[in-house]
């Protein structure tokens, strides 16, 4: 029994917790990363982090991801998977759209791509000058689209980084809700149908509650994916978009270290990070309990 829990916890704690209770040490030195020299500050870091407009505002841009990337892509990703699995003929066998698994591989196409090569395609779709987007809506007759530039106008920069995202991930979640979604029995749905519900109700009724954990599970990695989002808004903006407004906290972490050798500085950038990324798990699990998630749906 000893080894059998021993060695995972002490594997767990050494590659694990050590890094972070180390990474809040260094966020209370001067350290510049490259040498020992390590001046102990105590919390002036943080001060000084508090008192960063800049920082201040890649904090608000993470948190306006984390808050509406999930929403999006859990929505989107529910409504897709409900239609390749029960979306179909509302007479004979349940089953979903024609043409389901067709539906499945497209979408969940983009999730094999490297997230470098999305923000790259989705960089040139929204080129001013030659990008497909702005070629579509002229094509449509909206001339002001010619040589608008999408991630260059702060009004739309983080709704077209949000967009890249979204396509990227949808598919990937909508496997995970069509496999949750197989996993409840034919015979609810078809005593669902016999009793006059709609697609539209038995979704509500009956499919969200019976998923609730992979749902709120997709929730948790979608938001925390969001507060990181470092490669896609590098690769969309490197410098954090016009009046910065697509920095996001993992980008002034990344340039604070390696450009500015401040890794005292970025070690405290990450805790605050981590901080985050806690609170909102917590929350999520929290607004979850409060409304009954923990209950079994049988009762």
């Amino acid at each position: 029994m000893v080894v059998f829990l021993g060695l995972p916890l002490a594997i767990y704690l050494v590659f694990v917790i050590s890094p972070f209770v180390q990474a809040v040490y260094y966020s209370m030195t001067s350290w510049g990363g490259f040498n020992n020299n390590m001046p102990f500050v105590g919390f002036d870091n943080y001060v000084k982090l508090f008192n960063d407009d800049i920082f201040m505002l890649s904090v608000r841009n993470s948190i306006t991801l984390a808050i509406f990337l999930p929403v999006i892509t859990v929505i989107l990703s529910l409504i897709l998977a409900t239609l390749v699995t029960i979306g179909g003929s509302s007479r004979g066998q349940i089953k979903g759209l024609k043409g389901a698994g067709f539906y499945r591989i497209v979408s969940f196409f983009p999730y094999v791509i490297p997230a470098v090569v999305i923000g790259l395609i989705w960089a040139q779709i929204y080129d001013p000058s030659s990008g497909l987007l702005n070629g579509m809506l002229t094509g449509l007759g909206l001339d002001g689209f010619a040589s608008y530039a999408w991630l260059g106008d702060p009004r739309t920069a983080m709704i077209a980084s949000m967009v890249v995202i979204v396509w990227g991930f949808v598919g990937f979640y909508m496997i995970l809700f069509i496999a949750a979604i197989k996993g409840i029995p034919a015979e609810t749905f078809e005593a669902a149908r016999i009793d006059g519900a709609g697609r539209f109700r038995t979704a509500i009724t009956i499919t969200i509650p019976l998923i609730r954990d992979n749902i709120q599970t997709a929730y948790v990695y979608m938001g925390i994916l969001a507060l990181d989002a470092f490669v896609y808004m590098s690769v969309l903006n490197s410098t954090g978009g016009p009046a910065n407004s697509t920095l996001v906290m993992s980008q002034k972490l990344f340039s604070t270290a390696f450009q500015k050798g401040q890794f005292g500085l970025a070690c405290a950038m990450g805790v605050v990070l981590a901080a985050i990324t806690l609170i909102f798990s917590a929350l999520v699990f929290l607004v979850n309990r409060l409304t009954g998630g923990s209950k079994d749906v049988s009762e």
